[in-house]
Formats: C-alpha cells, sequence, structure tokens
C-alpha cells in the first residue's frame, strides 16, 4: 500500500494545539487534507459553501454533512448564488468572508485549506509571467498570520498527484470540478500547460527549491513594524520597494489582498484608502496604516496630531482607540 503522504511534522504540533477550521469543498485536495488530519488526530470542524453551480453543486454540501456527522465534527455552510461575471474573484470574496465570519463567531484560530505544491508553483509562475518580484511570487506559505486569525496550508510542499494515489489507494469518494479543466481560466492554462508536467518531472526538486526561497524571503523582508491594536507603524525607507512590501504585509493582516493598481495608488499618492476600509499614509519618518473611519474628535487631540505629524486620514482611528498620538514619536 502506497504510504501516506507525510505532513511537517511542526504543522501537526502546531495544529494540535490550536482550535482548527478545515475549508471543504468535496473535492480531491480537501478531501485528502480531511482524512490526513483525522488519521493524525488532528483537532478540527469543517466550513463549505455551496455556489450552487453545478449540478454536484447539492452533492458535495450532502458529502460534507455526511463525513461531518460520521466523523462527529461541527460543519458550518453557506448556499449562495454570483453573478457569472468575474465569478472567480467574486466567489473567493463571498467564501472568505464567510469563513471570517464562523472564526469570529466560533473562536477558531487557524483555516487550514489544500492548496498543495501544485497551487504553489501555479501561482509561481503567473506572477513571474506579471513581473512580480521574488516576494509577490512566494504568495503561499504553510504558516500565515491573518487578522485574528492563522491560514495553515499543511500539503503545500505535497503534489497533487501524490494526494491522489492516496485517495485512490484508500477508495476515498471525492468530486471532480470539472471548471478546473476548462482552458477558458488563464490560473488552468498554466495548471494544466506549464505547473503539472514540471512537478510531474521535478517534483522533489521544486519543493526543495520553494523551500529555500522561504528562507530567502524572510531574509528580504524582515519584521520591522510595530502594530498597536490594527495600527500598524512602519519604519520608511528610501526602497520604495522594501516599503510596498511591508505595507502589502500590513495589509493582509487586516484582511486585505491589494491589486497591483492599488499598490500604484499607494506609492503614487502615499496617502489614500485601500478598498474604502484601510488607510495608507506616509509622514516624515513613518508609514501609517490603520482602519479608515470618520469619527467627530476634540480640538485637543487633534492639537496634538498635528504637532506629532500624524496623518489626517490615521487620526479617527486614533481617537477612536484611544491611542495616545504623543507615544507615536518615541
Amino acid at each position: 500500500m502506497q504510504p501516506l503522504p507525510l505532513l511537517h511534522e511542526a504543522t501537526l504540533e502546531y495544529l494540535r494545539h490550536t482550535k482548527n477550521l478545515l475549508a471543504f469543498s468535496g473535492g480531491g485536495d480537501s478531501t485528502a487534507l480531511f482524512f490526513l488530519l483525522f488519521e493524525n488526530k488532528i483537532p478540527f470542524d469543517i466550513v463549505h459553501v455551496n455556489y450552487q453551480t453545478r449540478a454536484q453543486s447539492n452533492e458535495e454540501e450532502a458529502y460534507a454533512r455526511t463525513l461531518a456527522t460520521t466523523h462527529t465534527k461541527e460543519l458550518f455552510t453557506l448556499t449562495c448564488k454570483l453573478d457569472a461575471s468575474n465569478f472567480e474573484h467574486h466567489a473567493r470574496e463571498e467564501r472568505y468572508s464567510f469563513f471570517v465570519k464562523v472564526i469570529q463567531e466560533h473562536n477558531y484560530e487557524t483555516l487550514l485549506t489544500a492548496h498543495h505544491l501544485g497551487d504553489q508553483l501555479e501561482w509561481f509562475l503567473m506572477q513571474l509571467c506579471k513581473g512580480a518580484g521574488l516576494v509577490e511570487m512566494l504568495g503561499m506559505q504553510e504558516i500565515e498570520e491573518r487578522e485574528n486569525y492563522t491560514i495553515v496550508r499543511p500539503l503545500l510542499h505535497i503534489s497533487k498527484k501524490r494526494l491522489q494515489t492516496y485517495l485512490n489507494e484508500y477508495n476515498i469518494l471525492y468530486f471532480n470540478d470539472e471548471s478546473n479543466d476548462s482552458l477558458h481560466y488563464k490560473r488552468n492554462q498554466f495548471r494544466h500547460h506549464y505547473a503539472h508536467p514540471m512537478i510531474d518531472d521535478y517534483e522533489t526538486a521544486i519543493a526543495k527549491s520553494f523551500a529555500y526561497l522561504q528562507e530567502d524571503k524572510k531574509r528580504l523582508l524582515p519584521s520591522i513594524m510595530e502594530r498597536i491594536n490594527d495600527l500598524f507603524i512602519i519604519p520608511k525607507q528610501s526602497d520604495e520597494l522594501l516599503n510596498i512590501r511591508q505595507i502589502d504585509k500590513a495589509l493582509k493582516l487586516l484582511g486585505i489582498l491589494p491589486s497591483k493598481a492599488q499598490r500604484d495608488e499607494i506609492l503614487r499618492t502615499h496617502s489614500c484608502v485601500i478598498g474604502g476600509k484601510i488607510a495608507v499614509c506616509y509622514a516624515d519618518e513613518k508609514i501609517f496604516i490603520a482602519p479608515y473611519c470618520k469619527i467627530e474628535m476634540d480640538k485637543k487631540f487633534k492639537e496634538v496630531c498635528r504637532k506629532e505629524r500624524i496623518p489626517s486620514k490615521i487620526r479617527p482611528y486614533l481617537f477612536q482607540e484611544g491611542i495616545d498620538p504623543s507615544a507615536l514619536s518615541r
């Protein structure tokens, strides 16, 4: 019998001590992760989104319910219908909005997703062809902190082929989403024409390269920001590439995945509101990032902010949270 795909022991140990929520679609990847977690005695519950896009969508939801009942897991489901225009983007927004809602209401600490080595290489190649830098190309990490929770991707070093072998060897039921085979989507073109063939020939070397590159990324992007509640303060560098990488990291922790257009706006204006939610403002020696709000402030507070050169878009959040602006210059 084919041996189980090995999950990293450090990741398993981490998950043994956290309250975990598995994003479960019913497809092969998330189904394999469900049983690997179960066999490794990792505590977790499951969350499922039914987009009603295919005839088998309801069958996938029913399968999620069956697994939850059989293995004594809590199940959270959302049924929605989205417009076909830019479906993937809207589906991701709807999905993660629901995930975060469940996480916050039930105090989960981690969100587990079934991204695998092929997904990592696919993203890398797509970013490479857009003219991105190393930090952007390595968008996926096995453990990634977000606002109020942590995303964990335990399969990130494992190929889809190995997962498929595991499912077949143990005769595990799963569903195949035919949209993943459609070359209408650019993502699928990269997957089928480039990522999968490369992994078929060079799986071990590619996994090892990503491990080395993740270590290089840590050296390129040191943790030099300060955080107070949801306020981030970043030392301003002369190199805008370093600035935007730190800004990008802070925005991700606040639940925002900035687009290229939004990054360009930040660098062009040095004072803007991203997605109508998060203010990003340059000051003399620092960059301030905080939730954007509009509230009345007393004159004394505004005067202190003016003296401390706190950007105007940041001041309402400080006032709302009771953060002393004079302490930010120390």
